[in-house]
């Protein structure tokens, strides 16, 4: 698997392109970041004697595109009831992440979810990502695998393996993110000028 330090930095990448608004919330940030590592939990079943390959084995149901589509409808929901009392509300119909819409934010947390797998299919290492589990247990992963797997366990990564993944993951990974967070950012900043333009007129 990717290392889940290299989850949370896409994650926070891809979530550039959400509305300012949005990225003021604590509770935004906290749902972007479980989604990103959370389908990693299945790793628990090694110490319950589920196999690697099984429906419920690393890499299995749990980084599957349905499991990431449950999981970012629950989030949305988490996320979308940060509102307050009744002023806030009404305050929130106004401003951009009312507009946004809240299916925008549902896919953002797919996208977000799904991309765990995404990655894992590009590691060099373990077996392939369950996407359409628990349809097809088939495993996949990408023709273009550049990524050092990473070992299992906190013990395993804090060691010279680990050093070894993180730079691949930098390269890789980290580099890549930090353009796209620009470019989601650089949007943003653009579009801002030009909505104000367009309402100021007659």
């Amino acid at each position: 698997m990717a290392s889940l330090f290299t989850h949370a930095v896409v994650a926070v990448s891809l979530s550039q392109g959400a509305p300012p608004e949005l990225r003021k919330s604590r509770k935004f940030w906290w749902m972007v970041i479980l989604c990103s590592i959370v389908p990693d939990i299945d790793v628990i079943g090694f110490s319950l004697g589920i196999r690697y390959g099984d429906l419920w084995g690393h890499r299995g149901l749990t980084h599957s595109l349905l499991f990431a589509a449950l999981l970012a409808v629950l989030a949305k929901t988490f996320t979308a009831g940060s509102a307050g009392g009744a002023e806030e509300r009404r305050e929130r119909q106004d401003n951009k992440e009312r507009t946004w819409g809240s299916w925008k934010l549902a896919l953002l947390l797919f996208v977000i979810t799904a991309s765990h797998g995404v990655l894992d299919a590009m590691t060099n290492g373990g077996l392939g990502v369950a996407f359409l589990s628990p349809f097809n247990p088939h495993r996949y992963f990408l023709p273009w695998r550049p990524i050092v797997v990473s070992p299992i366990g906190a013990g395993h990564f804090f060691s010279a393996r680990g050093l070894q993944v993180l730079s691949s993951e930098i390269v890789w990974i980290w580099g890549p993110a930090a353009l796209l967070a620009g470019i989601l950012r650089a949007f943003h900043t653009w579009r801002k000028p030009t909505e104000s333009s367009s309402t100021s007129l007659p």
